[in-house]
């Protein structure tokens, strides 16, 4: 199954709209000039969020399918992840769907979202079912007692695979949404004892995501940034656009004597 990206941008998430910043991309033209832009800037992934013809977040296989034809043809060297958030508009059954049928090869699932008022069963059969047809899911963990679903649903030979795809959550429920880099020590902690070879990335919210990444990478880890989770440089200064975060971040991670590799 396809591997993590090293720095995958998630350029608009689910939420945010032109008036939180006018280089959020909400169209699929814009979704496609962004990623191009982030990919030059060093990003070797994108996290992909669909929005329908009013901005509203959008989880549709069919046209799943169209972004992800038309960013390989545009892009063909770049990883593409498609979410399955629910926001409160989807349930369980409808994401799984989406995850199967779209297309994808990477997904990103929400342990909670996909138990949501679902047998374990029946969520244990969809992890297993995705990693039958090669569909890499990632994870995502908001704190350490995700560790605790994950270890429950997964089958056994899923959870001790190198392969295992997690993201750690930072800040998503702290007060105001700010992360700090310490919030990453509990989810290391315990990802020793459940699968210290796991396949790893983090994001976090808010003025601290680059102190939070630059941690993640001296840790191992691989990277998420964007204006999904934060709009901010490490300095303090709001971002020109995506490419900028992306740019900030590789060269904060280089002051510690490191390169992030944006090709295998």
């Amino acid at each position: 199954m396809t591997a993590l990206p090293h720095l995958m941008v998630a350029p608009n998430g689910a939420r945010r709209v032109t008036s939180d910043h006018p280089a959020i991309p909400l169209t699929l033209p814009e979704l496609i000039e962004t990623a191009r832009d982030c990919a030059a800037a060093g990003a070797d992934g994108l996290h992909l969020h669909l929005r329908d013809a009013a901005g509203r977040h959008l989880l549709d296989a069919g046209l799943y399918r169209e972004a992800l034809g038309e960013l390989q043809s545009a892009l063909p060297g770049l990883v593409v992840q498609i979410t399955t958030e629910a926001v409160g508009i989807y349930d369980a059954p409808h994401q799984r769907h989406v995850a199967l049928h779209s297309g994808a090869t990477l997904v990103s699932a929400a342990l909670r979202e996909m138990t949501h008022q679902t047998e374990d069963a029946i969520a244990t059969a969809f992890y297993r079912n995705c990693a039958e047809q090669g569909i890499a899911v990632q994870h995502i963990l908001y704190d350490t007692s995700d560790f605790d679903l994950l270890t429950r649903l997964l089958p056994e030979s899923l959870l001790r695979d190198p392969g295992l795809q997690l993201i750690f959550v930072l800040g998503r429920y702290s007060r105001d949404q700010e992360s700090a880099p310490s919030d990453l020590v509990p989810f290391t902690e315990r990802l020793s004892d459940v699968n210290p070879e796991a396949d790893w990335a983090v994001c976090a919210f808010g003025r601290g995501e680059t102190a939070c990444l630059v941690e993640a990478h001296k840790r191992g880890g691989k990277l998420r940034v964007g204006f999904e989770n934060s709009l901010w440089h490490g300095d303090g200064r709001q971002a020109t656009d995506n490419a900028e975060r992306v740019r900030d971040v590789l060269r904060a991670c280089g002051q510690h004597g490191d390169t992030i590799a944006t090709r295998e």
